[in-house]
């Protein structure tokens, strides 16, 4: 029997993220909940429609607390959605919000739903310290002893070192597979394609400059201010450096190759908590609530690769997808490549730009280009504003989105790489002037 594929159109009406919040060495404010509540909050309070008419929340998120499973449901249901409406979470690792978007997307395309409410969020300042496993065997033992002196027995054998914490964050943020954390593939991307840590501190320094002009200048529509139960509240990013220079970013000690490595935390994405949520949206749920668009989302495209280079993903990612529609760098007016390391991102740029690269990975005869360096993350990125990992997707689709309507350009490429070794990207065109 033939099937038919059924694909509608999936627009962005709105979208809003919480100021990105750098951890100070201790937990932070907002759990991941909270966050994404905050924002979602501020997004729906200006919409025609009830929570109650949205058809589904997805989230991405890496590290939820132990009280949030199913972060995406708590949140939905914090925000006043039906209880029966389905919410779930997603996990992509770095592009987990990009994720939740792409499932959204799908939903909606196939005709499963109208009006999707997705995003990521993450606190990674609230990430656990964990019991090593001497003191987790210890512990249980304790626990197996049925009587005082068994207990006696088995606390003679505590020692010290079972108080070592294990940091998770740390656990997080390495490969397994590899034994090597996301800094140490950010040095051999720098090494491969000769990077400079000067050309490292450069863009660094000028992801801040971006970034600052941005607040400075109110480009920064989608960021809502976020309110503390202890009284605090946060109306900007509070990573982004407005005073630095190439002096100070170069007085900074390589991080994870201290012995011969340029990587360093002033080139490298700050840990930060925040949330970003997009409102997606059918034709028909646009016309029904007269909803204003932001975009339109053509196609997403994954990715795997070496997971020691993972850093490339964006340039895997990225050239597959503009090869499915026959267009050039050129042809994309803005990019936003997430900034996890300043090498990272370079060498995307550059293996983009190499005919051997791209021969041998790529599958393409020559290099597919070089790109426009003015038209890449033009206000700043996650060397200044942070990377909370489980948000960083949907924030990058969300900045892109108002680039094109602000510069009334046509096409935006979002993309970012991912732990593990695989890349994302996303085509949106601009159809704020148009609808739909």
């Amino acid at each position: 029997m033939e099937t038919k594929t059924m694909r509608r159109d999936v627009y962005i009406v709105d979208g809003a993220r919480t100021p990105f919040l750098k951890a100070r060495g201790k937990p932070g404010p907002f759990s991941a909940s909270d966050l994404a509540v905050s924002a979602g909050r501020e997004l729906l309070a200006r919409q025609p429609f009830s929570p109650t008419d949205i058809d589904e929340v997805v989230l991405g998120c890496m590290m939820p607390s132990p009280d949030e499973a199913n972060i995406g449901r708590l949140v939905g249901l914090r925000l006043g959605c039906s209880k029966s409406m389905p919410a779930w979470t997603v996990q992509r690792n770095c592009a987990s919000g990009m994720e939740a978007i792409d499932n959204a997307v799908k939903d909606i395309a196939i005709g499963r739903h109208n009006l999707v409410l997705a995003g990521g969020t993450e606190s990674m300042s609230r990430a656990p310290l964990l019991f090593n496993n001497g003191m987790v065997n210890w512990l249980a033992g304790m626990w197996g002893s049925k009587n005082i002196p068994a207990k006696l027995k088995q606390l003679i054998k505590f020692r010290p070192q079972f108080l070592a914490p294990v940091i998770s964050l740390m656990k997080g943020l390495t490969d397994p597979t590899i034994n090597l954390n996301m800094g140490q593939t950010a040095e051999i991307i720098a090494h491969q394609f000769n990077i400079s840590r000067e050309q490292m501190d450069a863009f660094a320094l000028e992801s801040h400059q971006r970034a600052a002009n941005a607040i400075s200048n109110k480009q920064l529509p989608e960021v809502a201010a976020s309110y503390a139960t202890t009284g605090q509240f946060f109306i900007e990013d509070d990573g982004v450096r407005h005073d630095t220079t190439m002096e100070k970013l170069g007085t900074l000690k390589p991080f994870f190759d201290k012995k011969f490595g340029n990587v360093t935390a002033g080139n490298s994405s700050q840990v930060t908590d925040g949330a970003a949520l997009l409102l997606l949206a059918s034709k028909e749920a646009v016309q029904k609530y007269k909803l204003p668009v932001l975009a339109r989302i053509v196609d997403v495209e994954w990715a795997g690769l070496d997971p020691s280079v993972m850093g490339l993903g964006p340039a895997y990612a990225s050239t597959a997808l503009l090869k499915r529609y026959n267009l050039h760098l050129n042809d994309i007016d803005f990019w936003e490549i997430n900034e996890a390391f300043a090498a990272q991102v370079l060498g995307c740029v550059e293996a983009l730009a190499d005919d051997q690269f791209c021969r041998d990975n790529l599958g393409m005869d020559k290099a597919f280009g070089k790109m426009d360096m003015s038209r890449l993350n033009v206000d700043g990125g996650g060397v200044a504003l942070g990377h909370p990992v489980g948000a960083s997707g949907a924030r990058i689709v969300l900045r892109l989105a108002h680039i094109l309507k602000r510069n009334n350009a046509q096409r935006g490429v979002a993309s970012i790489c991912i732990g593990g070794g695989q890349g994302g990207a996303m085509l949106i065109e601009n159809v704020s002037s148009v609808g739909v």
